[in-house]
């Protein structure tokens, strides 16, 4: 059975930094993409960042670019979602999740598993 966990949401500064975690379990990182996305109150759910074993990493929003980075550690089975430079919009609960593949898609719909997101905000 797949299963995500997220951690390392919490509360920040503008200007600040927060490093989210996704454990995953019954999967394997040769197999699966790992995306992380978030959904802000009153917004629709958006694609930030994805890994992959063809892909390797991808940044999706404009808006993060320069500022979110995506890594693994095939050791403990873990992605990561640095950020930096946070902003107060991107306030948000953010969210790990998995597909089968080698290869990451933006559409949100084709990953089938899901944490149970973790809450990040940023104060101005």
């Amino acid at each position: 059975e797949v299963q995500l966990v997220e951690s390392g949401g919490g509360l920040v500064q503008a200007g600040g930094s927060l490093r989210l975690s996704c454990a995953a379990s019954g999967l394997s990182f040769d197999d699966y993409a790992i995306g992380w996305f978030r959904q802000a109150p009153g917004k629709e759910r958006e694609a930030v960042a994805c890994i992959a074993s063809s892909d390797g990493t991808t940044i999706w929003p404009n808006s993060v670019k320069g500022r979110f980075t995506i890594s693994s550690d095939n050791v403990k089975n873990t992605v990561s979602l640095q950020m930096n430079s946070l902003k107060p919009e991107d306030t948000a609960i953010y969210y790990c999740a998995a597909t089968t593949g080698s290869m990451c898609p933006v559409v949100i719909g084709w990953y089938s598993y899901w944490g149970q997101g973790t809450q990040v905000t940023v104060s101005s």
